[in-house]
């Protein structure tokens, strides 16, 4: 095949995750894309339920279709005390990946600038004027790529910024007893034992006998699966629900980190989602972020002679996060205590509000001041330090 039989497109997506389908959704929505060739590609058909999404929102939102759950109020728990939060005006709200991923590929099949192809990509090569992407099947060319392939080894092979997972096998069950409150999501529950690490329990009930139970680690090594299973069992045991049946299981591991992906986007090449440093480094939570990131995306690629490589801009937000990653890197049994100070008695609305990176600085204060304070100046000091040792050296 010569390079005029290639297949050129003005987009391509390489990998059909959550950004990638949320910026596509989007382009759709806008009606600003419908004279650009669009091609997504995925070796996954992505036909199967293979994981949840939650978030909280103050308003509606174009996912509103495929919520399939809204809680109004969540509760906060260690082994000392439990707290319902009252969250009004915002809802925690609950996407199954399938039902996510039927809506959008539902809008894309109405649409015939958009092809889906169902090819591992091989080979991604950006030359002056193109970019050329390789599958197990194919040879492409486009104007521009958005990549959500992500590459371990970047964040994994530096010392400069700290890496742990958000690691986590959550099952599906439904219990003999009725035990749970269909009412109010579990945010967090650190009554289970620590062992050393940032540990925490996560209930989503959909009624008084189902509910997504899952164990969660912030941490940097995983645990045999067996592990995440016992406490699972041992947790269910606590809330009166041994006896249950399994209906479905999902397991997963985000990362979370400070490294700037954003320094690897050329003018040609942007990284997306989890590839492009778009997941919450301090929370693990992906679909708030990828949500905004999509639409300023789509604002983004509106602009005359952009380059991919101007599209991101750091906050302070990113600072904050990089002070707990740091903290948590080094100290890991300290995420129960820095939690629960911020959730004990601290506004959780205005928590959500800075979660989500839409405080004022005056408010940051306020949040941040809830937390320990000599962990968070050690981490000052050590993040200064760092940053100073290796500014030297470049």
């Amino acid at each position: 095949m010569n390079s005029s039989q290639i297949p050129h497109f003005d987009y391509i997506f390489t990998g059909t995750g959550l950004a990638s389908l949320m910026t596509v959704y989007k382009m759709i929505l806008s009606g600003k894309f419908t004279d650009k060739s669009i091609l997504l590609l995925d070796q996954d058909a992505k036909k199967t339920n293979d994981r949840t999404w939650c978030f909280w929102e103050k308003e509606k939102s174009v996912w509103d279709s495929v919520i399939s759950k809204k809680w109004d109020s969540a509760l906060f728990a260690n082994a000392n005390f439990k707290r319902d939060l009252e969250i009004n005006p915002y809802t925690y709200n609950k996407i199954s990946g399938l039902d996510f991923y039927t809506f959008v590929f539902d809008e894309i099949s109405k649409s015939q600038n958009i092809t889906f192809l169902n090819e591992k990509v091989t080979d991604i090569n950006e030359l002056e004027t193109h970019v050329f992407v390789g599958t197990l099947e194919n040879r492409y060319t486009c104007n521009f790529l958005l990549n959500s392939i992500y590459t371990k080894a970047f964040a994994e092979n530096q010392s400069k910024f700290p890496v742990l997972q958000q690691h986590f096998v959550g099952w599906f069950i439904k219990s003999e007893n009725e035990v749970f409150n269909p009412d109010e999501a579990t945010f967090m529950d650190f009554s289970v034992e620590q062992k050393g690490n940032t540990r925490f329990m996560y209930v989503l009930p959909t009624s008084k006998t189902e509910a997504l139970v899952e164990y969660t680690l912030f941490s940097e090594k995983l645990l045999p699966i067996e592990e995440y299973e016992n406490e699972i069992e041992l947790y269910l045991q606590k809330l009166d629900a041994s006896q249950f049946e399994i209906i479905e299981k999902e397991q997963g591991s985000i990362p979370m980190t400070c490294f700037p992906f954003w320094k690897k986007n050329t003018k040609r090449v942007l990284s997306i989602g989890t590839a492009g440093g778009w997941t919450k480094a301090s929370t693990g939570y992906t679909f708030k972020n990828s949500d905004k990131k999509s639409s300023e995306l789509i604002e983004f690629l509106q602009k005359d002679n952009f380059e991919m490589k101007d599209f991101h801009k750091k906050s302070r937000f990113w600072f904050y996060d990089l002070l707990l990653l740091d903290i948590l890197y080094r100290y890991n049994e300290l995420g129960s205590s820095i939690f629960s100070s911020l959730f004990k008695k601290g506004n959780p609305k205005l928590i959500f509000k800075f979660l989500d990176e839409e405080t004022t600085f005056l408010e940051d204060v306020k949040v941040i001041l809830k937390c320990p304070k000599i962990p968070f100046l050690k981490a000052l000091f050590r993040v200064i330090f760092l940053s100073n040792k290796f500014n030297s050296k470049t």
